[in-house]
């Protein structure tokens, strides 16, 4: 069997696999094996020695597709290697197809040059039961995807090596971080969510204080990856290596894995800025985003300067259904999302939510905010949206003694739990919808999430520019060209595309 006719296989051996494996079994292990064009692509991302040994992970292996293009790789470019490869899956169903992969790359292989032994093990990566080593030169990866609950083995398993994983794909980065060589690397295609945020910062500072990241790309659709699948996952691919110094990371991209791929080299004090002490993984992958991402780390205030802060929505809807019930027409205006339209927020809308709330007990009014004018982002934004932050501004003008509700998918910006001044407010708010703005946060958020936090990091231009943007603006947006002709102008930033 050559390698072309090799990787065949390990494919149609996937596809038949999934189809094979029980829905619920798969969700709760995560099992969205590598598709073999996104193994092609995770694979071509390492160095490899052209000489010696090579002792290479593949943890949550499924069928082996990523492990049979690692070889394959191998075998096209540094055939002179002693290879062992060790594979480790969780459910022992799929490992019996995964031992048939192993069977198919050794006998690929005989004959030529490369020797390889394979290992198959069947344990849960994140909890082992000692059979693995701490000596690996090279970890492949395409880890699962799923929030740990606080009062999970897997996070105790964590915390004893010390490092705090909301996420059993970062779990599995970390240890897989702890089992290399020095100078070893790991290769793993896994949600971009662990680049920002609060949640994994503790997470970002283990990984980064023993891996220098060397290479990431970027996929521009969400959709392609596992398309079989029917995952919709922001999703990059990353190259880092243990204990080493990297001067350039090499960033990549496209639309798909098998589609055009367009390089840049950047500082690696571009992607993690020295001076930032959240260690947010920043990736300015389009040819205008090293200019954007140095125009706004210049501005010269934050939302603590400005003398405002962002929170969360405080109604979570399903936990108050007895406050929010369907056809009321009267009571506290209640908000949503789908409120904001144009910049304005319209209500009450003719949706399937409740748009009131109402109190079934006295202590029900600590849901309400007073009334006010503020500022309202969405904290996710739909595929159909072309930013990913989304403002609008709630104002008081219509109702100014009514306190609101915020719905808990919604930030909004506020005055010491006040409403703010409407200048500022607009300002704040043409800001926000802003393509400069959008083009920055992409560089360093690749989910369709806006966390509060990094709405606090992220620098704003004076109180004073932003009333002048928002003098005599009644709410609703101008053109997206407007705003960024404004925005553009009032800072005295040459012209950036949106």
């Amino acid at each position: 069997m050559n390698s072309h006719d090799l990787l065949e296989t390990v494919e149609r051996r996937r596809q038949s696999t999934l189809q094979s494996l029980d829905p619920a079994t798969q969700v709760s292990l995560g099992q969205y094996f590598t598709p073999h064009a996104a193994a092609t692509l995770i694979a071509s991302m390492p160095t490899l020695p052209m000489s010696g040994s090579l002792k290479i992970l593949d943890p949550g292996a499924g069928t082996g597709s990523l492990a049979a293009s690692m070889v394959a790789r191998i075998l096209a470019e540094s055939p002179e290697l002693h290879v062992h490869l060790v594979a480790l899956e969780i459910d022992e169903q799929v490992a019996v197809h995964l031992r048939q992969t192993m069977a198919d790359l050794e006998a690929t292989v005989a004959g030529t040059s490369l020797v390889l032994t394979t290992e198959v093990l069947v344990d849960d990566f994140v909890d082992p039961h000692g059979q693995l080593d701490d000596d690996f030169d090279l970890v492949i990866m395409n880890p699962p995807y799923a929030k740990l609950p606080a009062a999970s083995r897997h996070r105790a398993a964590m915390a004893q090596l010390g490092v705090q994983t909301p996420n059993i794909y970062a779990a599995f980065l970390a240890r897989a971080t702890l089992m290399l060589k020095q100078g070893g690397q790991v290769v793993a295609i896994t949600p971009r969510s662990f680049t920002n945020g609060v949640y994994f910062e503790p997470f970002r500072q283990f990984f980064l204080d023993r891996m220098a990241i060397d290479h990431i790309h970027v996929f521009d659709s969400r959709s392609t990856v596992f398309s079989d699948t029917g995952v919709l996952q922001e999703n990059i691919i990353f190259n880092a290596v243990r204990g080493g110094f990297v001067d350039q990371v090499e960033l990549t991209a496209s639309i798909g894995h098998e589609d055009e791929v367009r390089l840049k080299s950047v500082a690696y004090g571009d992607i993690v800025r020295p001076t930032d002490a959240r260690n947010f993984i920043r990736i300015p992958v389009g040819d205008e985003d090293d200019a954007i991402v140095a125009m706004m780390l210049d501005l010269p205030t934050t939302l603590h300067d400005l003398g405002v802060t962002v929170s969360t929505g405080r109604v979570v809807d399903f936990r108050s259904r007895e406050n929010l019930i369907p056809g009321v027409t009267a009571g506290f205006p209640m908000v949503y999302p789908a409120n904001i339209k144009h910049g304005l927020v319209e209500h009450p809308k003719d949706n399937a939510k409740p748009q009131w709330f109402n109190f079934v007990e006295e202590s029900d009014h600590k849901w309400l905010v007073p009334s006010g004018t503020y500022v309202l982002i969405k904290r996710f934004s739909s595929k159909e949206e072309h930013r990913r932050i989304v403002a609008g501004i709630w104002s008081n003008t219509s109702n100014p003694d009514c306190p609101v509700a915020f719905d808990n998918k919604l930030n909004y910006i506020h005055c010491s739990g006040e409403g703010l001044d409407a200048e500022l407010a607009a300002g704040l708010s043409i800001w926000l919808n802003s393509g400069p703005v959008d083009k920055y946060f992409r560089t360093f958020s690749g989910h369709t999430q806006v966390n509060a936090t990094d709405l606090r990091e992220m620098r704003y231009p004076t109180a004073a520019e932003l009333r002048y943007l928002g003098y005599g603006h009644n709410g609703e947006l101008p053109s997206q060209e407007a705003i960024d002709q404004s925005v553009m102008s009032i800072l005295g930033w040459k012209e950036v595309a949106a």
